[in-house]
């Protein structure tokens, strides 16, 4: 039931910005035009899958909670999720992904060196959409998000092959790898709306707090075989990662056949049995739940920063969008 509560409102929020988001797509359409068939063939089949849009969403309420101008803060929307967009596609030429939302990935339909070219596409139009906004600091968030996001990949890559994560490396990564593009999102809208400075900084914790459960979320995807969440079973394992159930039960001396699991959890390449063997052990020793209470924490924290601004529907939005990353099932 607080899962369809939750899908409900973030659906009645989707319907509050339907006008500005109309226009982020628009923007994103024209900003990716050129004269290139090939280049427009990908694009086209790239923009039929939008996904959620959770992140330029965030940009747009931000701009609205300080009264910016719409058009400004689209424009910063427009950029954040092009960016946002790059990454996905360089992601999935760097985990050799097959498929994405659904659909066949750019990698895999034509080939890596492609992806990597599109993906720069994207990314240089995601600079283009800042220029446009007028706004310096806008424009220094994406050159600043670009970079530690190719960092917090590079810092994944390294603890992987070290076979060394801990629960405090785990939030380092995903907190450059996914917490900071949220970070991004409320801070581009709140620069086009010239926030104070002070208030702003409130809604960019929200937003780190909001990006590392929003992490946490997908990373307990992993641990079931659910066709909607669009990737198998394990997939985080048979990369290399640990993510924070199994790093939980791994640091637990007390859990039964700790040596072993901790051995086999440190092998180069795991067959199928191992990797649902390690799940097995993640889920048997209370690693889903403890991951899931960590979720519950940061929305706490995240609630009562919000609560020191007034009501608003952005306000409440904020929340309900923090309550449906919790819920949700895809």
């Amino acid at each position: 039931m607080s899962e369809i509560i939750a899908m409900t409102k973030f659906e009645q929020i989707r319907g509050n910005l339907k006008g500005e988001l109309a226009e982020l797509n628009r923007i994103i359409s024209d900003s990716l035009c050129s004269d290139n068939a090939l280049m427009e063939q990908i694009v086209h089949e790239f923009l039929k899958t939008k996904g959620k849009q959770i992140r330029p969403i965030l940009s747009i309420l931000t701009g609205r909670l300080f009264g910016g101008e719409s058009d400004t803060i689209i424009k910063a929307a427009a950029s954040i999720e092009l960016l946002h967009n790059a990454s996905l596609i360089h992601d999935d030429v760097i985990d050799e992904s097959a498929e994405r939302r659904g659909q066949p990935t750019i990698n895999r339909i034509w080939d890596n060196h492609i992806a990597v070219l599109v993906g720069d596409f994207f990314v240089s139009s995601a600079l283009s959409c800042a220029v446009a906004t007028g706004e310096p600091r806008v424009i220094k968030v994406m050159a600043d998000r670009a970079r530690q996001l190719s960092l917090g990949e590079i810092s994944q890559l390294d603890n992987t092959r070290k076979h060394f994560v801990s629960e405090q490396s785990y939030y380092d990564t995903i907190r450059c790898k996914t917490a900071a593009l949220f970070c991004s999102c409320v801070e581009v809208g709140g620069y086009a709306a010239h926030a104070p400075e002070d208030r702003l900084a409130r809604i960019v914790k929200y937003a780190e707090l909001f990006g590392l459960c929003f992490q946490i979320k997908d990373d307990i995807f992993d641990y079931y075989n659910d066709p909607k969440i669009g990737k198998p079973t394990g997939n985080d394992l048979r990369e290399g990662k640990r993510t924070l159930p199994l790093i939980h039960v791994l640091a637990n001396d007390n859990a039964p056949r700790i040596a072993e699991m901790r051995a086999l959890s440190e092998k180069t390449q795991l067959n199928s049995h191992e990797i649902d063997t390690l799940i097995a052990f993640a889920k048997d020793n209370g690693g889903i739940e403890y991951a899931e209470q960590k979720m519950y924490e940061l929305r706490d924290e995240a609630f009562a920063i919000l609560n020191e601004f007034d009501e608003s529907m952005e306000i409440e939005a904020f929340k309900s969008l923090f309550s449906f990353v919790i819920e949700r099932n895809v």
